[in-house]
């Protein structure tokens, strides 16, 4: 449908909706036209308008597509008409028009609005993370720093993840400003990225440059750089974190993912007690292993071979050191089926132990009660990225410590070769974010990268106080 030009009268609008094939939807696919066309909003508004002369009212979804072509052109004072109207016709709002609502107010000078609208929200649900942003980036905007870094944390405390975007618009707009807890609560956002092992991407990196850089009588300076295999940085010749645990942190670390995750509730609500027993029985009587291969998982890793393939491939690469493997497996495989051969089942099990779980279990708390259990060397294979088990680790050391034991030990296959799997990283020191209060090192990636990549990045930001 092509929108008109022009604002239509009634006889001409119901003259275009008989011609249209399926008149019932005609109101939401023109509006839908004029969204995409960005149409002007008195041509929607003739349409609206013709509406409610015929009908005495406008649906709720024709609003909210009235609504986004609104928000989409900032008209502020026909979103602030629309919210009235909705206000008196809705009890409440559902989020979709929440989000369209305060992005609206948020990029206006009626910004204070989208505050309200966001108490109104936290009284029905936990607002969405554009509802945060939007209102976090407009007091941002406004230099209102303290304000902003409020919202901010509230948005952490509710588990609302926050996007790069908006950690990069911290950097952005409190650049040169003043003030001993504004900087402290930038460092804690550089902190985030050490924790959650974020890696910026160029643009991110140079907005935290331009912020050190800005700093008054801060005396900083960033340099870009690579790190060397031996860990030291060329440009201040500080020596990066080791990667390796020490023995002190690994025996926390078991001890707690083992309490927490393996023996905590969420594990019980996809295996039985029964069956985590019979595997800690097992794997007690094989210890120790070298690699623990989530056998699922990696048998899903090229789409055009049979299941059992990718794992047998999987199986010879990392057999070929002598390594002794566990492989996870499900009950499902011994069944001979098109995906699982059962010849295929045997050659090899003859290079590796199996443990075949119900088929509902939770294989991740197995693969790191097996590896754990293990001691320092074992490694795991999984293309997972273990993110729920980070929730149950309650306090952000031992968050740290599981995600950098994590870099030392997970194997990932090569992208080139999807049978060759590799350690990540093969360095001496760790790659994340990391300070000694006059240096910071900062490794990032060229692109935006939404999905976790494994890779490990190979450029720095080094930034030194003189």
């Amino acid at each position: 449908v092509q929108p008109p030009e022009k604002p239509l009268q009634t006889e001409e609008w119901n003259k275009l909706r008989e011609d249209f094939h399926l008149p019932e939807v005609f109101e939401e696919v023109m509006l839908n036209s004029m969204i995409r066309c960005n149409s002007s909003v008195d041509v929607a508004k003739s349409l609206l308008t013709h509406l409610a002369k015929c009908n005495g009212d406008i649906p709720y979804n024709v609003l909210v597509k009235y609504l986004t072509l609104c928000v989409q052109q900032g008209q502020v004072s026909e979103i602030r008409d629309v919210y009235d109207i909705m206000k008196v016709r809705f009890k409440i709002l559902e989020s979709g028009a929440y989000n369209l609502l305060i992005k609206g107010f948020s990029n206006s000078n009626q910004w204070r609005m989208a505050l309200t609208l966001l108490e109104e929200v936290k009284k029905i649900m936990i607002p969405s993370r554009t509802c945060y942003e939007s209102c976090i980036k407009a007091a941002s905007r406004h230099q209102e720093m303290k304000l902003a870094f409020e919202l901010y944390n509230e948005m952490l405390a509710e588990d609302v993840v926050p996007t790069l975007d908006v950690l990069q618009s911290f950097f952005d707009f409190s650049r040169g400003m003043k003030g001993a807890e504004l900087q402290k609560d930038i460092f804690d956002i550089l902190l985030y990225l050490r924790e959650n092992q974020i890696y910026p991407h160029k643009t991110f990196m140079w907005s935290i440059k331009l912020w050190f850089e800005s700093l008054p009588g801060g005396n900083w300076r960033g340099r870009l750089t690579n790190i060397n295999d031996s860990g030291q940085c060329p440009v201040c010749n500080h020596q990066l974190e080791d990667s390796n645990l020490t023995e002190e942190e690994y025996s926390n670390l078991s001890e707690r993912i083992i309490r927490d995750v393996i023996h905590g509730t969420d594990t019980f609500r996809k295996t039985s007690p029964k069956e985590l027993e019979a595997f800690q029985t097992f794997v007690e009587n094989r210890l120790p292993f070298d690699i623990v291969i989530d056998g699922l998982n990696v048998s899903h890793i090229k789409s055009r071979k049979m299941q059992c393939e990718n794992l047998f491939d999987a199986v010879s690469c990392l057999a070929k050191e002598n390594a002794r493997l566990l492989v996870l497996g499900r009950k499902h495989m011994l069944m001979n089926s098109s995906n699982w051969k059962r010849e295929i089942m045997k050659e090899m099990q003859n290079k590796a132990d199996f443990f075949f779980a119900e088929n509902i279990s939770e294989d991740d708390a197995f693969l790191l009660y097996a590896t754990l259990r293990s001691g320092k060397h074992c490694r795991f294979v999984t293309r997972d990225f273990l993110r729920d088990h980070k929730a149950c680790l309650s306090d952000s050391l031992t968050r740290h410590l599981f995600r950098k034991w994590q870099r030392g030990h997970q194997i990932v296959k090569k992208k080139c070769f999807p049978s060759v799997f590799s350690q990540q990283p093969a360095f001496r020191y760790d790659c994340v974010v990391q300070t000694t209060g006059d240096t910071w090192h900062i490794p990032y990636k060229d692109v935006f990268e939404e999905k976790y990549s494994f890779q490990v990045p190979r450029k720095w930001l080094c930034i030194q106080q003189k």
